[in-house]
């Protein structure tokens, strides 16, 4: 870790430590694995910028509206990038956009006096137990001046909550896991499974959609957010081939600043097609579509498995079963000895062979 990153953990642990003095509420502390009445209001928490990390809410969402009885009304609070995510969506009740720059200023930053106004009685810090998330933990405990707040045990976020909840021993499946914070309230009991709202999409691309709809296809999303995640071109280039000799055709989508990786894939892959420029409902109508999306672990790798489209990931120098969905229709795959130890053509031959397989299973 940087020396800079390691300040600024400092920091955040100091500011924890701070807040959890200044709003300490001994009378409101449960003891470990009790229950909790069934609320009326709910607020999920997760102010991160992430797609995925949003998608990650989800299963909570929809656990909370099938499995808690009377179903609650659900608030989830994101991050103001990332609110168009959820945006929609069928389990959540509102989703509020939070600017978490100012959290410093406690109950007088900014969103928060409306997050204290709205009564809710049961608070969620969604974070995950790797590391203390002291943003999400501080402004759970914020907004819900009177709520129960529950979220991970870890120190010293442990302070802010009213009952912190030990990770899972027997998974280290993110999405489980996160749902899992939920088991004061549910007994255990889960919805698996991320999902998505009904997209909504253009004329215009529902048109391109529709262009040789009676061909097999596929999505193939080369892209990411962070390179290091990311597979070459080359092999995303193979792995399209794969599939123009299984008979689908291969519909390579890009997000901002990624076209000519696209178009590097299109190009050495003759017969995909470069897919235009696509919105969130877009991309996610497309991969719901095609019925087979490749790609790396990333934002685009949560939203094909929320729209239910079979999806084959390569992950890179990731916890493949922390952050992957290793359940059917979904296949999931490692690549990081073959990049580290031999990359090239070898990484080109497994892509290829992977996606060849993975279209014939589903064609079974």
């Amino acid at each position: 870790m940087s020396w800079h990153k390691q300040l600024e953990l400092w920091a955040k642990l100091a500011l924890a430590l701070v807040a959890s003095v200044l709003f300490w509420r001994p009378g409101r502390k449960l003891r470990p694995g009790s229950s909790i009445p069934v609320p009326r209001k709910v607020l999920l928490v997760r102010p991160d910028n992430r797609v995925g990390e949003a998608l990650l809410t989800t299963p909570l969402l929809r656990t909370l509206k099938a499995h808690v009885h009377p179903a609650p009304e659900v608030h989830v609070l994101v991050h103001a990038k990332v609110a168009r995510v959820l945006a929609g969506h069928p389990d959540a009740d509102s989703v509020i956009a939070f600017d978490r720059r100012r959290i410093w200023m406690g109950p007088l930053a900014p969103g928060i006096r409306a997050l204290r106004r709205a009564g809710y009685d049961l608070v969620v810090d969604c974070a995950n137990w790797e590391s203390p998330s002291v943003t999400s933990a501080l402004v759970s405990r914020l907004a819900g001046p009177r709520a129960v707040v529950i979220g991970p045990s870890v120190w010293p976020v442990t302070r802010l909550h009213s009952l912190s909840v030990p990770a899972r021993a027997d998974t280290r499946n993110e999405a489980v896991q996160r749902t899992h914070l939920l088991t004061p309230v549910t007994g255990g009991t889960i919805a698996r499974g991320l999902s998505f709202r009904e997209p909504s999409i253009s004329e215009s691309f529902r048109a391109f959609m529709a262009a040789d709809a009676s061909t097999p296809r596929a999505v193939i999303n080369p892209g990411g957010r962070l390179g290091p995640r990311r597979i070459p071109p080359e092999a995303f280039a193979a792995a399209a081939r794969a599939l123009l000799a299984a008979g689908r055709v291969p519909i390579v989508t890009w997000g901002p600043g990624e076209e000519e990786l696209a178009r590097t894939v299109v190009a050495a892959a003759p017969g995909a097609r470069l897919a235009p420029a696509t919105n969130l409902d877009e991309l996610a109508a497309l991969m719901r579509d095609a019925g087979l999306t490749v790609c790396n672990n990333t934002g685009p790798m949560h939203l094909s498995v929320s729209v239910g489209a079979p999806t084959l990931a390569f992950f890179l120098r990731m916890d493949m079963e922390r952050w992957g969905h290793a359940i059917t229709p979904h296949r999931m795959v490692d690549l990081t000895s073959i990049v580290d130890g031999a990359a090239g053509q070898g990484l080109e031959n497994r892509a290829a062979e992977e996606a060849r397989s993975f279209a014939e299973q589903l064609t079974r």
